[in-house]
This record gives C-alpha cells, structure tokens and sequence, in this order.
C-alpha cells in the first residue's frame, strides 16, 4: 500500500472529526504524511510533531494493529516536537 493510499484513508477517518495542530509521519526513504488542518497530504512541511516509523509500522498504527505507547518505548516510533500533538492523534486513531 503506498503512502498516497494511506493519506486517503486518514482524510476519510478525519472526516467529522477535529485535529488541532499539525503532526507528519515520517516513513524515511518511503516519504511522508502530513496531517494538517483536517486533512492528510504527501507533501513534507514542516509540522509541530513528526513521528519516525517504517511504513509497515504505520500501517500497524492505524488498523490498531501497533499500541502507540508500546510502539514508542520499543522504539518502533521516534517522538519529536510537541508531544501534545501526539497524544491528540491517539485519540483520533483509537
């Protein structure tokens, strides 16, 4: 599944739902996702939070397949930025 698909899918999750702040996820040499003022996009910015994972790992997050605060004390994701930011997407995800 290409990161393209995935920001599909997070636009339609967003749907209804309120996300302040703006948080990328960080997939490396697989690019990245921006979620910013409601919607999700593939272009890099610079945002509050950035989360660093594989994109297998992204993909585990989002189908609730990865606990995020297991996945982040495993180092499976690298926190940077405003943590607040990050709490409020579990929130979205969960």
């Amino acid at each position: 599944m290409a990161l393209d698909d995935i920001a599909a899918g997070i636009r339609d999750g967003l749907a209804g739902k309120s996300f302040d702040g703006s948080l990328k996820f960080d997939c490396g040499t697989d690019g990245v996702i921006v979620l910013s003022e409601g919607s999700a996009c593939t272009d890099d910015r610079e945002t509050d939070c950035t989360l660093r994972l594989s994109a297998e790992n992204l993909k585990k997050l989002l189908t609730g397949n990865l606990n995020p605060m297991t996945a982040v004390m495993m180092g499976k994701i690298k926190i940077s930025g405003d943590m607040g930011v990050a709490m409020k997407l579990s929130k979205l995800i969960s």
